[in-house]
C-alpha cells in the first residue's frame, strides 16, 4: 500500500515537472515573442496618447479602458483565430504575410522621417471636443475610441505575426497559449503605460500643490517631463518600427531564396560575434545597425511611390476640377446675355425714369405710362 502511494506521488512529481517546464516553454516563448515585437509595441504606446488630448480630464482613463477593451478583442477574438488557422494549414503563407506586415512598418517609419524633414504633410491629428478641451457628448467619445481601436488593429496585427513567427515550430496548443500570454501582456503594458503618461502631469500638478519642497520640485519635473517623454517615445518608436521592419526584409527575403542582403550582413556579424565577452551584444548591433539601414531604404522606396500616386491622384482631381470651372465660367456670360431688341432698351430706359418713384434697385416694369409712354411720342 505504501508503496502504491509512493509511486502515486511520483507521478504527482513528475506531471508537476511536465507542467513547470511546459509553463517554463510557455513563459520563454511569450518572452521571445514580446521581445521581436517590441518596436510596435513602443509605435503604439507613444501614438495612444494623442487620442486623448484636449480630453476632458475625467474621461481620460474611461477612454483608454475602451480602448484597451477594444484592443484586446482584436488580438483575441479577430488576429488570433485566423492566424493560427494560417499557421497551421497554410504556413507556406506566413512569410509573405510577414514580409508584408514588415513592409508596413517600413513604410510608417520612413513616412515619420518624412514628415519630420517637411517633405510630406502630417497626418491629421484626433479632433478636438472643444477649444477648452471638454467632453461634448457620447458620439463624440465613441468616435475618439473607434479611430483608436482602427489604428491599434493595424498594428496589434502585426504584433501577433511577429510573435506568431517566432513560436511557428510548436505544437498548435502551446502556440495559441503563448499568443495568448503575449496578447494579454502587451495589451496590458501598453494600455497601463498610456494610462500613467496620460495622468502623469496631473500627477505632477497634484504633487506640486504639497507643502514639501522636494515633493513640489519632483512634481513640476514630471510636468516639464511629459512633453520630451512623448517626443522621446516617438523617436525611438520610429527606430524601433525601420529596425523591426528591416529585420523582417532581411530573414523574409533569405527565406524567399534572396540570398545576398542577409548573407552580406551575415558576413559582417561572424567577425565581431566571435570575440570573447561582448561578441553578442556586438553581433546583435551589427544586425540590428544594418536591419535599420535597410528598413530605411526599403520605406522610403515604398513611400516614395505612395507618395509620388497620391500627388498624382490629386492632380487629376485638381484638373478635373479646374476643367468643370472653366466649363461653368463659359456658361455664365451665355445664360446673362441681355436680349438685344428696343423692347429691352425702352424698358431700361423706363426703369431708369423711375428711380425717383421707387428708389435704389432694380424697378418692376409695370406702369402703363412708363411703357407705353415711348410708343405714344
Amino acid at each position: 500500500m505504501a508503496g502504491g502511494l509512493f509511486a502515486l506521488l511520483d507521478d504527482v512529481a513528475a506531471l508537476v515537472k511536465l507542467s513547470a517546464a511546459s509553463l517554463d516553454d510557455v513563459a520563454a516563448g511569450a518572452s521571445r515573442a514580446g521581445m521581436k515585437a517590441a518596436g510596435v509595441v513602443v509605435d503604439d504606446a507613444a501614438v495612444t496618447p494623442k487620442f486623448v488630448e484636449g480630453v476632458n480630464p475625467k474621461r481620460e482613463l474611461p477612454i483608454i479602458k475602451r480602448i484597451a477593451f477594444g484592443s484586446l478583442i482584436n488580438k483575441m477574438l479577430i488576429i488570433l483565430p485566423i492566424i493560427l488557422l494560417l499557421s497551421e494549414f497554410l504556413p507556406w503563407l506566413l512569410t509573405p504575410l510577414l514580409m508584408v506586415g514588415g513592409t508596413y512598418l517600413c513604410f510608417e517609419g520612413a513616412e515619420k522621417i518624412f514628415e519630420k524633414f517637411g517633405w510630406v504633410e502630417h497626418h491629421e491629428e484626433p479632433k478636438k471636443e472643444s477649444k477648452h478641451g471638454k467632453k461634448g457628448d457620447g458620439d463624440a467619445e465613441k468616435k475618439i475610441v473607434r479611430s483608436a481601436i482602427t489604428t491599434d488593429f493595424v498594428l496589434s496585427c502585426e504584433i501577433m505575426v511577429i510573435a506568431l513567427n517566432e513560436v511557428a515550430s510548436e505544437d498548435l496548443l502551446p502556440r495559441a497559449i503563448i499568443l495568448v500570454v503575449v496578447a494579454l501582456a502587451i495589451t496590458i503594458g501598453v494600455y497601463g503605460s498610456v494610462a500613467l503618461i496620460v495622468k502623469m502631469d496631473d500627477i505632477g500638478l497634484h504633487m506640486a500643490q504639497k507643502e514639501k519642497a522636494s515633493t513640489q520640485k519632483f512634481g513640476r519635473f514630471l510636468v516639464k517631463a511629459m512633453p520630451k517623454l512623448l517626443g522621446g517615445l516617438s523617436v525611438i518608436g520610429t527606430f524601433a518600427m525601420l529596425w523591426v521592419g528591416g529585420h523582417i526584409i532581411l530573414v523574409g527575403t533569405d527565406e524567399l531564396g534572396f540570398h545576398a542582403l542577409y548573407d552580406f550582413v551575415h558576413h559582417l556579424e561572424e567577425p565581431v560575434a566571435a570575440i570573447a565577452g561582448v561578441g553578442g551584444i556586438l553581433g546583435w548591433l551589427v544586425n540590428t545597425f544594418f536591419s535599420l539601414i535597410l528598413g530605411a531604404v526599403w520605406g522610403g522606396i515604398v513611400a516614395g511611390i505612395a507618395i509620388g500616386f497620391t500627388a498624382l491622384l490629386k492632380s487629376g482631381n485638381k484638373n478635373g476640377k479646374d476643367t468643370d470651372t472653366v466649363q461653368k465660367d463659359d456658361e455664365v456670360p451665355v445664360e446673362k446675355a441681355p436680349p438685344a431688341d428696343d423692347s429691352a432698351d425702352s424698358s431700361s430706359v423706363a426703369d431708369t425714369s423711375s428711380t425717383a418713384d421707387h428708389g435704389a434697385g432694380p424697378k418692376p416694369n409695370y406702369a402703363p405710362r412708363q411703357s407705353k409712354g415711348p410708343s405714344e411720342s
